[in-house]
């Protein structure tokens, strides 16, 4: 195992009712808020009264910047940025899923940095000071809520980029499962699949010594399979939704990835099929995820495969070879079970930007990754999910 420092300074509050905990908490932090949430759902389902109830108890003043897209843009960033200045702002309050946390968070950092906050998505090193985030959480899907990470995109330029840095993680997170049961099943299978994906970059790597991390990841990987399917044909069915949130949140917190260490490699491909076709990151990801199995599947990696088989899928029967393919199928059905696709050309992607797609993957440490992958790799993957 690896030397690492363990730190994970959010402060969580989880369960029915913990929304009474917003306003008392903000107000040791700040007493002028800048309040960022997307398209209107908080609306629909009562919590934004309820936040503006929290806000107004405690004597928090506050602005708005809404309307934030489920793929963050540059252009919101900017603007939150012009109304935290303008205003005398001193903390960030998102309400909403990973999309509004992650803008939320260069907002906070933008708002502290005398150049454009492009700069700071282009280079975390930038990140040298933020604005205290808050978030109340709708969606279990990115693990924003517990993370310093955020994923900006400037679709003028195809560009989708991930950043970040601890100073940008949420002083306290909101976290009531009651809050999802709006969620569409739909936004809960591509969830799940973002969920699992973090789970799985953190799980294939060639460290054995990290032996209780890998258990941990198979214990949020056989929890998703088990409440996924749940949550959607009972979407008010408070354990599902709560142990697929709880799950978010420690599939990217740190605790499965501390003491291990490799790049990440299907988040970097999918981040450029969001750049250029802008689609769910969740839909692009369970896309992809059996693919890249199946292309990192050799003599050195079938003993994670096999692992993930056997632990995971409780697969019995057959060879490592055999159980390690059979896991990938059964993660490829399970998948497609949610609703989800599982080829890029039933979501309108074509091959056409292949060539700029996976040199800018490749581009972003995949050399590095459980199986070191080059632009060639990359591009054979995507066509193989054509």
């Amino acid at each position: 195992m690896l030397n690492f420092h363990y730190n994970i300074p959010t402060e969580i509050y989880f369960g029915k009712g913990q929304i009474e905990n917003l306003g008392p908490n903000l107000k040791k932090i700040s007493d002028h808020v800048l309040l960022v949430y997307g398209g209107g759902s908080i609306k629909k389902n009562g919590l934004y009264d309820k936040v503006i109830e929290q806000l107004g108890a405690n004597g928090i003043s506050y602005c708005e910047l809404a309307g934030v897209e489920p793929n963050p843009r540059i252009e919101s960033v900017r603007k939150g940025v012009e109304i935290v200045r303008a205003n005398g702002i001193t903390a960030v309050l998102a309400v909403g899923g990973g999309s509004t946390i992650d803008c939320a968070k260069i907002i906070a950092s933008g708002s502290c940095y005398d150049g454009d906050p492009w700069e700071q998505v282009l280079d975390k090193s930038k990140i040298t000071k933020a604005l205290p985030v808050v978030s109340v959480l709708t969606l279990a899907a990115t693990g924003s809520e517990m993370d310093g990470f955020a994923v900006i995109s400037d679709l003028q330029k195809n560009e989708k980029w991930g950043t970040g840095n601890d100073i940008t993680k949420p002083v306290f997170s909101i976290l009531d499962p009651e809050y999802t049961y709006s969620v569409s099943a739909k936004q809960t299978a591509a969830g799940t699949a973002d969920i699992m994906s973090h789970t799985f970059e953190n799980y294939f790597n060639q460290d054995k010594g990290a032996f209780l991390q890998a258990r941990f990841c198979e214990g949020i990987l056989k929890t998703c399979i088990k409440y996924a399917p749940i949550a959607i044909a009972e979407p008010e069915n408070y354990e599902a939704r709560a142990n697929l949130m709880w799950s978010s949140s420690m599939a990217i917190n740190g605790v499965v990835s501390y003491g291990e260490g490799a790049a990440w490699a299907v988040h970097p491909m999918e981040h450029e099929l969001s750049a250029f076709y802008d689609i769910t990151h969740g839909v692009g990801l369970a896309i992809l995820t059996p693919y890249w199995m199946d292309y990192v599947l050799n003599d050195d990696t079938r003993w994670r495969f096999a692992e993930y088989g056997k632990n995971v899928w409780e697969i019995t029967q057959g060879s490592d070879e055999e159980i390690a393919r059979e896991a990938i199928q059964k993660t490829r059905d399970f998948f497609r079970s949610l609703g989800l696709p599982s080829r890029l050309s039933e979501i309108g992607i074509t091959d056409e930007h292949f060539d700029v797609m996976a040199k800018k993957a490749a581009d972003g440490g995949m050399a590095y990754g459980f199986v070191p992958l080059d632009a060639e790799d990359v591009k054979k993957i995507f066509r193989n999910a054509l």
